[in-house]
């Protein structure tokens, strides 16, 4: 009886001690306990971003365990290899990795909440530069999360800033060249002044955003949210908030945003709902509109005997189609869009005048149209585009919707640029085992006259030009990476500029003229 007595005890002292060794960790209260002082216990991001699945599209698995590990350079992430186990860090990467149980408000005064404007920002009269305004090229590096600013005749670089997190979308200039705009996946927006080299100041417009897109008279920026389900309007003068709309279909359900667009011959954003058949089109005039919604008596200007109208600025416009598209292309005249479906396997064109579809297109292999581009090829306006899944590009004839050629290329490709001053159309090849070449294409022949292999074995991608289109930019997307400028005539490699992931490449002039072969 004794002996079972000592022997009952002994296992009790080692059932006790050995259960929290073999107990699963848990990642929630890892991460209240360490995580939640800079990501907030929401994980909706505080100091750190967002800790959540829409945030984390580029860190899953084995990334996101090593970043927990080991940190990140020259941000404020700590590393916790020498604090938590591995199993504790998968735990705490599982919790991060699961949604939200439900989508959190972030309206008007909680947006202003976060609005911060620089103390010590200074306007200067004049570029503090001596290098022409309107030639300066953006360089976001995702590696450490800056962006570089080039003087695109020189290329040197004049300023190096520090941005949100995951940074995305491409940036967006105020017409007049001077100030840019940045958005990061956590739905932050920064401004920053060109001429004076100085950031403005930030705010947090949604939870989890798209994309930005900057109006034709530059004084409203709308932001694309996927958390939660709104359009953001700000004043890009001081970043305050104009309006934050529930984007909310005809049927009464809400929908993700899955981009917006500047239309500025329409003098109007254009959005791709991601979760309901419309297109909406939201107006930057205060004469736009009336648009008719409900039951409508008479159309003669002046009647007002209608139901659901909306008019003046931000006034919302419906377009109905067969499913929902994403992605959209624009023809350079605004008249027409094409978009994708949710499968990628075909093209819709629609006709923003008389608000319908008016042809579809054969484009399988899910064609990235975000990255389109258009030129004139012996007399014609062609658009083309890549494909995520198949090694091609489809050539098209933007009058007649027919397909003109389709180029075979040596893998899938994420980005296409070209530019009116030169006879090349450049593409990646982004997926696969040819991540590292380069095609040139001819734009009349529409054929490949070469191909570059400029660092073997590395990721090269996203093509910019510099205002006058002599020289080609092009990316070495890896951390120890490097932007590459070419000659645009010879095609031979004149500099490099070892850079932190260059991605993406903005050059003023370009984006604000809209210039032949810019993807808008």
């Amino acid at each position: 009886m004794i002996r079972h007595t000592a022997f009952s005890r002994f296992a009790a002292i080692a059932i006790a001690l050995a259960g929290p060794a073999c107990a699963d960790p848990d990642g929630k209260t890892i991460y209240n306990d360490l995580c939640a002082s800079c990501h907030s216990e929401t994980r909706l991001g505080g100091t750190g971003p967002a800790l959540i699945p829409e945030s984390l599209r580029r860190l899953r698995g084995e990334k996101l365990e090593a970043v927990i590990a080991n940190g990140r350079v020259a941000t404020q992430m700590p590393a916790f290899s020498a604090t938590l186990s591995e199993h504790e860090i998968a735990a705490v990467a599982a919790y991060i990795s699961q949604s939200l149980d439900e989508i959190p408000d972030w309206d008007e005064a909680e947006i202003e909440a976060t609005r911060e404007l620089r103390d010590d920002y200074v306007p200067a009269d004049a570029p503090v530069f001596s290098g022409d305004p309107m030639n300066i090229t953006l360089v976001v590096e995702t590696g450490d999360h800056h962006i570089s600013v080039l003087d695109g005749d020189t290329f040197e670089v004049l300023d190096r800033f520090a941005t949100p997190y995951a940074v995305h979308g491409g940036p967006k200039f105020s017409p007049d060249g001077r100030f840019v705009f940045v958005m990061s996946r956590d739905g932050w927006v920064q401004k920053y002044d060109i001429w004076s080299l100085q950031e403005v100041g930030r705010v947090r417009a949604g939870l989890n955003a798209r994309n930005i897109a900057m109006s034709h008279d530059g004084k409203w920026l709308a932001v694309a949210n996927y958390l939660p389900h709104t359009l953001t309007l700000l004043s890009t003068a001081d970043l305050s908030v104009a309006q934050v709309r529930t984007v909310t279909a005809v049927d009464g359900r809400e929908s993700r945003v899955s981009a917006v667009y500047q239309a500025p011959q329409r003098k109007s954003f254009i959005l791709a709902l991601k979760d309901a058949p419309e297109i909406w089109e939201i107006a930057t005039t205060e004469d736009a509109g009336p648009f008719h919604e409900g039951f409508v008596h008479s159309y003669e200007k002046g009647m007002e005997e209608s139901l659901a109208a909306e008019e003046g600025l931000f006034a919302r416009r419906r377009i109905k189609v067969a499913e929902p598209l994403d992605d959209f292309f624009f023809t350079p005249d605004y008249r027409n869009l094409i978009g994708t479906n949710r499968n990628g396997d075909k093209g819709v064109v629609v006709n923003l005048i008389v608000g319908r579809e008016i042809a579809e297109l054969p484009l399988p292999g899910m064609p990235h149209l975000g990255s389109g581009i258009s030129w004139e090829s012996r007399g014609r306006q062609v658009m083309a585009t890549p494909h995520l899944r198949e090694g091609r590009l489809s050539v098209i004839d933007t009058k007649d919707w027919s397909l003109v050629k389709t180029i075979e290329t040596m893998g899938p490709g994420f980005f296409l640029r070209s530019h009116e001053n030169t006879r090349y159309v450049w593409a990646d090849v982004f997926f696969g085992p040819n991540k590292d070449k380069m095609h040139i294409i001819d734009k009349d022949s529409l054929e490949i006259v070469r191909t570059l292999d400029p660092e073997p074995g590395k990721t090269v991608a996203h093509i910019e030009f510099n205002r006058d289109g002599s020289h080609a930019l092009v990316s070495i997307w890896e951390d120890d990476g490097a932007v590459i400028v070419y000659d645009a005539e010879t095609l031979d490699e004149v500099t490099r500029l070892p850079m932190r992931k260059p991605s993406g490449k903005y050059n003023v002039w370009n984006k604000v003229t809209f210039s032949d072969g810019t993807s808008h």
